[in-house]
């Protein structure tokens, strides 16, 4: 994850701060925070531990995949982040829902990533409501 969905801006200079979360974080699997400032990894309720790495995306999913012994890894953040695994073309599948609200400021997910629906199948499903659900599968390469 993002360091910024770990915590507010500042977070790195509270030693006391140990996410939103409270002490049972919802996550139960060790967890890599991506920061430029890493600190001790923190152990946490129901199988949380938090691992704070200064890596390159590529360097962070090599960390999770041995964590994650054979199992699936998320990756979970903000659109910074997402933007630079898949610009390292580390992502297989990904799921946005895209809510109809100007904002008018913020970190555009999209910027640099013009070429994405050349590698990756990409399936859209509308609501009534407005928000569309994008599904990003990567092709299969033969």
């Amino acid at each position: 994850m993002g360091a910024n969905k770990f915590g507010p801006p500042g977070w790195q200079d509270d030693p006391q701060w140990r996410g939103w979360w409270g002490t049972n974080p919802p996550f139960h699997t060790p967890t890599f925070v991506l920061t430029h400032r890493p600190r001790p990894s923190i152990e946490m309720a129901g199988g949380t531990t938090f691992h704070f790495l200064a890596a390159s995306p590529s360097e962070a999913l090599d960390a999770a995949r041995a964590a994650a012994d054979g199992q699936d890894v998320r990756i979970g953040g903000g659109p910074t982040m997402v933007r630079d695994f898949l610009a390292a073309g580390l992502v297989d599948h990904m799921h946005v829902v895209q809510v109809p609200i100007l904002l008018g400021r913020g970190v555009r997910l999209w910027d640099g990533l013009e070429a994405l629906d050349e590698a990756y199948d990409i399936e859209t499903v509308s609501s009534p409501s407005g928000v569309t659900h994008l599904t990003f599968t990567h092709k299969v390469v033969s």
